[in-house]
């Protein structure tokens, strides 16, 4: 794989700016970047937006809306739809949320995030934005994401257009789950991929597990095998490489970036 797939999640270099970021993926050679709402918010949507059209980069997510499960959902989700919309990505990318007082159990939480996007897939679908649902490894189930596998985000998404909600193929989610292959095949033959993100499995797991993510191809992920599993099922599109790692971020920025380069080329 050459680097014509290559996207950049922002988190992995978080500790360098936008408009340095921007500058040495243009110099290294890197077309695509994932953003996160809170530094594109710092730095201004019409600005961000501005700087890498400017810069030839394609904007292949923005994450992150959901939180389904919590008071004010509808207008930040809305408000992240319309971000996507002004920095040309066509991806939102949805933490669903986890349990709340008033969603107590997992069957709840799942059911309430059901109900919500489809409050919110028509507004999305209007504007030609793509809602992902990401399922997250089952440790994030109770605060963070009640979704924990792709059948279970799959089982989100196909109550609506595929072109609308979709799903979110992440090796550090999805790696330990043996039935995850099967549903990729049935994600990718209905269209339903709608983003592929690496970073490997490490262990120990720090105590912030949050921020456990390991660099490409210094963990237990076959990640070439991934690559092959969502290409045979049919998706062509970035391939994102998002590592949340206190020891990357500790690090100096270019050279996690030139460093993420050169193993991603490599695994």
């Amino acid at each position: 794989m050459d680097l014509d797939r290559f996207s950049i999640n922002q988190m992995t270099v978080k500790q360098l700016s936008l408009p340095d970021l921007v500058a040495h993926c243009v110099r290294l050679g890197v077309p695509g970047v994932g953003l996160w709402r809170e530094p594109v918010q710092e730095y201004g949507v019409r600005a961000a937006a501005e700087l890498v059209r400017d810069a030839g980069l394609t904007v292949t997510t923005l994450c992150r809306g959901g939180f389904f499960t919590s008071d004010g959902w509808e207008a930040e989700n809305r408000a992240a739809i319309d971000e996507a919309v002004a920095l040309g990505t066509d991806t939102v990318v949805l933490v669903s949320g986890g349990l709340t007082p008033a969603f107590p159990d997992l069957p709840s939480a799942r059911a309430r995030i059901t109900e919500a996007i489809g409050e919110l897939a028509p507004y999305a679908g209007e504007r030609g934005i793509r809602l992902a649902v990401e399922p997250l490894h089952p440790m994030y189930a109770a605060d963070r994401c009640a979704v924990s596998t792709l059948d279970q985000a799959l089982a989100v998404a196909e109550h609506f257009p595929p072109e609308q909600v979709g799903v979110v193929v992440d090796t550090y989610h999805l790696w330990w789950d043996d039935r995850a292959p099967a549903a990729v095949e049935r994600a990718g033959a209905s269209g339903r991929i709608h983003s592929f993100q690496l970073a490997d499995w490490t262990t120990p797991l720090p105590a912030g597990v949050l921020t456990g993510r390991g660099q490409l191809g210094t963990g237990a992920i076959d990640l070439r095998a991934w690559k092959d599993l969502t290409e045979k099922a049919g998706w062509t599109g970035p391939v994102e490489v998002e590592i949340f790692n206190d020891t990357l971020w500790a690090r100096d920025g270019v050279e996690v970036l030139e460093e993420t380069l050169d193993r991603f080329l490599a695994v």
